[in-house]
């Protein structure tokens, strides 16, 4: 039986709601390897926005930054994950995040 497309609130992954995230789940990212082509530092930011609170992305991002990853990794039209997050309407406390831990649009 093929389940039909969910749309708007009903997309929200059940996942990511009232369940516990460990430290080691949430470093647990860091080890994510990336598909040919794209940065690997890129795709574990965008894997761990895809899949986690703004609550465990402001946990994330701090290990990110110590594990010695570029928080301003670039794609090679020069985008950075800021400058990715910037396009949703969602995304404040992710980029606030991003921010206080030293990202910047391709722009800065």
């Amino acid at each position: 039986m093929i389940e039909e497309k969910k749309t708007g609130k009903d997309r929200v992954q059940p996942a990511t709601r009232n369940e516990e995230w460990s430290d080691e789940r949430v470093k647990a990212f860091l080890d994510l390897e990336a598909p040919e082509g794209t940065p690997a530092d890129y795709h574990v930011l965008k894997k761990a926005y895809r899949s986690m609170l703004p609550e465990q992305f402001s946990r994330f991002i701090p290990f990110f930054v110590e594990a010695g990853r570029d928080i301003n990794v670039k794609l090679e039209n020069g985008q950075t994950f800021l400058d990715h997050l910037k396009q949703h309407r969602k995304a404040a406390p992710y980029i606030k995040v991003m921010q206080n831990n030293g990202a910047e649009t391709s722009q800065s």
